[in-house]
């Protein structure tokens, strides 16, 4: 028996296929090889076009059934895992009515403030667990402010997870947790927002029908299932936001159990039992995927917008005569502290840890005679540490006291160097797997299709890879002092 999980990620979509007995993957791969192409008419704003996640899927999964490491109608589940706060929008006929406005764009910043203002901070705060922001149902807002005619013909609102399985499926649905990540659940009330509703004029019904995460959310078209070389009765059967699926993949589902991941974005995701909120909103708080009414289960996110994507800057900028392993061999040429060149990683929209300014990203203390790429390289990554230090110290403020931290060895935990800073910036081990998101989706479908009775089922075969240790803490936490001092040299003058 089989399962599929796929990762709508910003940069591309990635399928594994596992084999639900052993957990072993049986074939991974993402389309397309490069990154995706974010559009942004004016600065500040991001967009992608929900037909095109819809031909990569596609696409992802003829690649990985061309590699002939299984039989396609073995598959019997498919879990989607999906970039957070996105907004599509569809009519009666589930017709795309405008690009989605994805996680990174910051149009709807002062739209959230206003409403935090109009509600108020404390019952904000205390029923949403957030500000408004710049979340899914601010940006919706924005659509309606804007675009009245298109926002007139909307007949469901999606996040980007929700409009791959209504393509699969034709049926729409959404969840708690989906629903929180967008601020529109009253965790009070345990009931959509009636204060978001009603400030901003949404009508309820624009909202999908709510199901659990683990669930059965449709099965797949005749159609697109012979389209797709599958059975036309598999289900997908579970659905969650990319970083509530990274913790999962993790197996971080109880409280004080803490996951972190760095992709294009950059996170930390713990997991609290009660309700808890910044009450400057720079950290935030959604149910989890085991979120109940009964069970409180939710996340504590920690969220950097430029993490992946500056090195993949810093790659650009190099003329690309570079792969991702030749910088990090690089960058662990020049020693800690990259011969004084400091980094700010916030040029991708405005930052929820910086109160939603858009700092933008700096480059300090170049000599031309000295620095070469390897310090750039390596100054990149120490700046992106850094960051999750400076929010890392946040969460300890909202009593999230972390003794180890999983993660997955992929992304920017691929390289040795930047692994070391995180552990040494933060002064908490950090405990290295074998998974990524599109194989925590193919757990997620497990659990969701009742092919595994519970979690433990789940994760029998799990084990660490590697644990890594704090070392040199003097002398990154000097490292550190003078990176923080350069960051509040700029907020200063914001």
């Amino acid at each position: 028996m089989l399962l599929l999980g796929m990762d709508l990620g910003t940069s591309s979509v990635k399928v594994s296929v596992t084999d639900a007995a052993t957990g072993k993957v049986l074939v991974s791969a993402q389309y397309p090889e490069e990154e995706m192409a974010v559009t942004a008419k004016q600065p500040g704003w991001a967009e992608q076009s929900p037909e095109q996640w819809w031909y990569n899927v596609q696409q992802v999964i003829s690649k990985v059934h061309a590699q002939n490491k299984y039989n396609p109608a073995d598959i019997k589940a498919i879990g989607i895992s999906y970039q957070m706060h996105g907004l599509v929008v569809v009519d009666k006929n589930q017709t795309v009515l405008r690009d989605s406005i994805i996680w990174c764009d910051s149009r709807a910043v002062e739209i959230g403030n206003k409403a935090f203002d109009a509600i108020g901070h404390e019952k904000s705060l205390s029923h949403l667990l957030n500000s408004p922001g710049n979340f899914t149902a601010s940006k919706l807002a924005w659509v309606k402010q804007n675009e009245p005619e298109l926002y007139s013909r909307i007949d469901k609102i999606m996040l980007p997870g929700d409009f791959i399985a209504m393509k699969l499926t034709g049926e729409i649905s959404t969840s708690i947790s989906s629903l929180s990540e967008g601020i529109f659940w009253d965790f009070k009330n345990e009931t959509l927002s009636a204060d978001v509703l009603n400030h901003y004029g949404i009508d309820a019904s624009l909202i999908p029908a709510v199901k659990d995460v683990f669930s059965n959310h449709g099965v797949i078209k005749a159609e697109i299932a012979a389209s797709l070389q599958l059975s036309d009765k598999v289900i997908v059967a579970y659905k969650a936001g990319d970083q509530p699926n990274n913790a999962l993949s993790l197996n971080v589902l109880e409280p004080g159990e803490v996951a972190a991941t760095a992709g294009t974005s950059g996170v930390i995701y713990g997991v609290t039992d009660s309700l808890a909120y910044d009450v400057k909103s720079r950290v935030n708080t959604f149910a989890h995927v085991n979120y109940t009414a009964q069970q409180k289960r939710l996340g504590v996110l920690l969220c950097i917008n430029g993490t992946g994507i500056l090195n993949r800057w810093i790659k650009n900028i190099a003329g690309n005569a570079y792969s991702y392993n030749q910088m990090n061999e690089l960058a662990a040429t020049v020693a800690p502290g990259s011969n004084g060149v400091t980094m700010l990683p916030f040029g991708n929209g405005s930052e929820r840890l910086l109160e939603n300014k858009f700092l933008k990203g700096h480059i300090n203390n170049l000599d031309f005679n000295v620095h070469t790429p390897a310090h750039l390289f390596r100054a990149a990554q120490e700046g992106i540490a850094f960051a999750f230090r400076y929010g890392l110290d946040m969460m300890k403020e909202n009593g999230m006291q972390p003794s180890v931290i999983r993660a997955g060895r992929a992304n920017m935990f691929l390289s040795d160097v930047f692994a070391t800073s995180f552990v040494n910036a933060t002064g908490v081990p950090v405990e290295l797997y074998n998974c990524d998101g599109s194989v925590g989706a193919a757990i997620g479908a497990g659990m969701g299709a009742g092919i595994y009775a519970n979690a433990k089922e789940a994760f029998k075969n799990f084990k660490v890879l590697k644990t890594i240790e704090p070392a040199d803490a003097g002398l990154y936490n000097e490292l550190y002092s003078n990176w923080k001092q350069s960051l509040e040299k700029m907020l200063s003058e914001k």
